[in-house]
């Protein structure tokens, strides 16, 4: 953690890449949703704990769209950023492209929201250093993202 005044967007972003081999497709030859969905985990869980310091735990997976295949042989690119930070929670913006590594051309696949809870030594909800949002983009994302805790927050409580 930079301090306790929190840490920047840039601080926590990750990137993956994953070769599509035969045993990550179906027949079709097309990746596995559920696979997307781990890779797509994996990659957030990565900026959670980067931008917490500390173990984290899986709340939700909200709005995971495939808008197209990604194939055998392609080359799929994770994209992870922090849009929100709560008290103990956050969320995880993630987008999935596919490459095709003879022509380099990229096409975006999928996108989800993750949120995460930030754990203590005992396994307890921990409270986490703030975000700081720097560009427009990330501020626009910033207050999306608010908007989301607190709608997610009201459907828990029923108010």
């Amino acid at each position: 953690m930079k301090d306790i005044k929190g840490n920047s967007v840039s601080d926590s972003a990750a990137e993956a890449v994953q070769v599509v081999l035969p045993n990550d497709t179906n027949p079709l030859g097309n990746v596995l949703g559920g696979r997307v969905m781990h890779w797509i985990d994996m990659i957030a869980a990565v900026v959670a704990v980067r931008h917490s310091k500390r173990p984290v735990v899986t709340a939700s997976m909200e709005g995971l769209e495939f808008h197209s295949p990604i194939r055998l042989g392609q080359i799929a690119i994770l994209k992870a950023v922090l849009n929100y930070v709560g008290r103990t929670s956050m969320e995880v913006g993630v987008e999935v492209y596919a490459e095709d590594f003879r022509t380099g051309k990229r096409h975006h696949t999928s996108s989800a929201l993750l949120t995460y809870v930030a754990l203590d030594d005992e396994g307890n909800p921990t409270p986490i250093p703030p975000l700081h949002t720097e560009t427009p983009d990330e501020k626009r994302r910033y207050m999306e993202a608010e908007k989301r805790y607190q709608e997610r927050k009201q459907r828990r409580t029923g108010r």
